[in-house]
């Protein structure tokens, strides 16, 4: 099981704050930083404001040297695709082939009003998803020297040169998650290299994977093909008062943390992460809200990562 730490930034972190966090997570042998990808906070006064997600992570490119980056997810409401498929390559040359690409529809609607960004209905950013997805891997894929042509429903390419390429070969990864039962699982299967649940219980999980497994074999794909994983918010303690205090830190009660989360004394967060491996997860997102709390990250590379080795 490969463990990926993942942040909210949204809710009140600087540049340096997350370089500090990457750096740690690098050094402590963790597999992965990501971030979500949003311009408001949920809750709390939001300072000291949003940072954007790819420009974060171009600059941690040139701050690591091993750890994977990527986001979890950018919205395809944000950008347009073909200057996006641009960043995202650029920022895979910077960090030398280490960048995925988590990408969705887009849902906190609040971010949009702030921010002057149109949010269309649920159908149509759906739409506007799979055209993204079309025109970003139809960029990075076409052979050097050819055009990429492309019509769509909501965009238009004409003779695009299809450059910069990225380092990774044929495309970054890209990421595909949430709990859609139809249009999702269909998309992960056409685009995905991995799947991700969010948040989700067990039972939630299976049905989702088996969805995503069920529209691979209706697309003639082999399931085995994808990476599954999921995330969890993490909280965990050497003992039951500093699983609490923990708790009590990012504003969350100890019995639903330990419900819903990856929570509780490093036995109890490796038993419940390893419930999800027996349905096919490989990776695990730890969502991780306390940033200035370097301590605990050491803590669960120690006692719990070693368990799930």
């Amino acid at each position: 099981m490969q463990l990926r730490i993942f942040t909210e930034p949204q809710q009140g972190a600087t540049y340096d704050d997350l370089l500090t966090v990457a750096k740690a997570t690098e050094e402590l042998g963790y597999d992965a930083f990501f971030r979500s990808d949003h311009f408001t906070g949920m809750g709390g006064d939001g300072l000291p404001g949003p940072t954007d997600a790819w420009i974060t992570l171009a600059g941690l490119a040139r701050e690591t040297s091993r750890i994977r980056l990527g986001t979890l997810v950018s919205s395809a409401t944000f950008r347009l695709p073909g200057p996006f498929s641009i960043a995202v390559a650029q920022v895979d040359q910077m960090s030398g082939g280490r960048v995925e690409l988590g990408i969705g529809t887009g849902w906190h609607e609040r971010e949009h009003e702030a921010y002057g960004i149109p949010f269309p209905p649920l159908r149509e950013r759906f739409e506007r998803l799979e055209e993204n997805l079309e025109i970003i891997t139809g960029l990075w894929q076409t052979p050097l020297g050819d055009e990429f042509d492309y019509e769509g429903k909501h965009f238009r390419l004409s003779k695009s040169p299809a450059l910069p390429k990225p380092v990774q070969s044929p495309r970054p990864p890209i990421i595909i998650g949430g709990s859609g039962k139809k249009r999702t699982p269909a998309l992960a299967a056409r685009f995905a290299d991995e799947f991700n649940v969010v948040f989700q219980p067990l039972d939630a999980a299976a049905d989702l994977i088996g969805r995503v497994r069920t529209a691979c074999l209706d697309a003639g794909r082999d399931p085995e093909s994808l990476t599954y994983s999921a995330a969890l918010v993490l909280c965990c303690g050497r003992d039951e008062a500093e699983f609490r205090r923990r708790a009590e830190a990012i504003g969350r009660e100890p019995a639903e943390l330990r419900e819903n989360g990856a929570a509780g004394t490093p036995d109890e967060v490796a038993a419940k992460i390893a419930t999800y491996g027996e349905l096919g997860v490989t990776r695990m997102y730890l969502q991780t809200l306390d940033l200035s709390d370097l301590d605990h990250l050491e803590l669960v590379a120690s006692k719990v990562a070693t368990q799930l080795a």
